[in-house]
């Protein structure tokens, strides 16, 4: 990967600690980028009604001064790309003042704006999103839709962090994972149905981690499971770590074909078992580098297998966190490709 020239980048984020997007701007300065922020934190509301009605309806005088200090600290600042981590609360009077300060515009956007889930938070965008000088795609559904409308576009991956995403020390062992069936993460979608009949009536050994398992699941259906607390940073990767088994799924209203945690989970040397699709199929060779499951049948019958057979678990781990390095599954490359394309180079 041919590096990428410096830049003066103001990130535009909502840079909560451990986030994906706070691990995107470290990446940006590993690479040598002036990366000045500006964090959309302090403009959301206090209050968990508040919040939702911004999220849904990014209206109102919280979001006419964020654009309002947005365009001033362009104005001040002169950089040469403003970056947008999911925009939902800018405006494209904003995105036309930040061209005419002659920077460029990415839009960097995890999540599915144009897909079946109607969260409401995408309104602004959609007005704004025509002015991007380049769209971060990580779906393939979204292709053909910017292909169509002439939107320029780079495709990507969902990545890791190097610097939190990485395998335990030399001499872990087996005997130090004492979680058996592990799931980190929210209880979206069919997780917390799957989750627990592996646990009542496959018996096998889940231990789930992450917020709302506690309220929503019933008091009968929590004894099967063992329930942690939400896990970031390093209790996340010392999670996975202590792991046997780590199950990754999709969400499917969110037209995912890559789970963000696969790759994380290979990153960090643990063992994979994944939901079967087509594209972490292309980015992990099934049975050599993690392992896939199409239905809760072959799920529990793979658990059982792999459970008693440690040493083929930590050689699958270890090519899988191989092939993770090797294809540049990681930030820095993913982000030098982004900043690589603005200039019109593709490696």
């Amino acid at each position: 990967m041919t590096p990428p020239r410096t830049r003066s980048i103001l990130y535009v984020a909502h840079l909560a600690p451990f986030s994906t997007a706070e691990y995107r701007l470290n990446a940006l300065r590993r690479l040598q980028q002036k990366a000045h922020v500006f964090d959309v934190r302090a403009y959301t509301p206090a209050g968990r009604v508040p919040q939702w009605l911004q999220f849904h309806y990014p209206f109102g005088p919280l979001i006419a001064r964020a654009n309002c200090d947005l365009r001033r600290t362009v104005a001040e600042l002169r950089p040469d790309i403003v970056w947008f981590d999911k925009p939902t609360m800018f405006t494209a009077k904003t995105m036309r003042a930040i061209h005419e300060a002659g920077a460029q515009i990415v839009f960097y956007v995890l999540d599915a704006p144009f897909g079946p889930r109607d969260d409401g938070c995408w309104r602004q965008f959609l007005k704004a999103y025509r002015f991007a000088d380049l769209h971060c795609l990580v779906r393939n559904a979204d292709v053909p839709r910017y292909s169509a409308q002439g939107a320029p576009w780079t495709k990507i991956m969902l990545s890791f962090d190097p610097q939190m995403h990485f395998p335990p020390p030399l001499g872990f062992n087996d005997a130090d994972r004492t979680r058996g069936v592990s799931y980190i993460g929210h209880p979206y979608e069919q997780r917390p149905a799957f989750l627990l009949s592996l646990a009542r009536d496959h018996h096998l050994p889940v231990f789930v981690n992450g917020n709302m398992w506690q309220r929503l699941l019933a008091d009968e259906e929590r004894q099967f499971l063992t329930i942690g607390d939400y896990l970031a940073g390093d209790s996340y990767r010392a999670g996975i770590w202590k792991s046997k088994i780590n199950l990754s799924f999709i969400t499917e209203e969110n037209e995912e074909d890559i789970a963000h945690k696969a790759v994380e989970i290979a990153a960090c040397g643990g063992f994979l078992l994944a939901l079967r699709t087509p594209r972490h199929q292309a980015i992990f060779e099934e049975d050599r580098e993690a392992v896939f499951f199409s239905s809760i049948e072959e799920c529990a019958d793979k658990c059982r297998y792999y459970l008693s057979r440690p040493d083929q678990r930590e050689a699958i781990a270890a090519r899988g966190r191989e092939r993770a390095v090797r294809s540049g599954y990681d930030n820095d490359t993913q982000l030098s490709q982004i900043l690589n394309r603005l200039d019109g180079r593709s490696d």
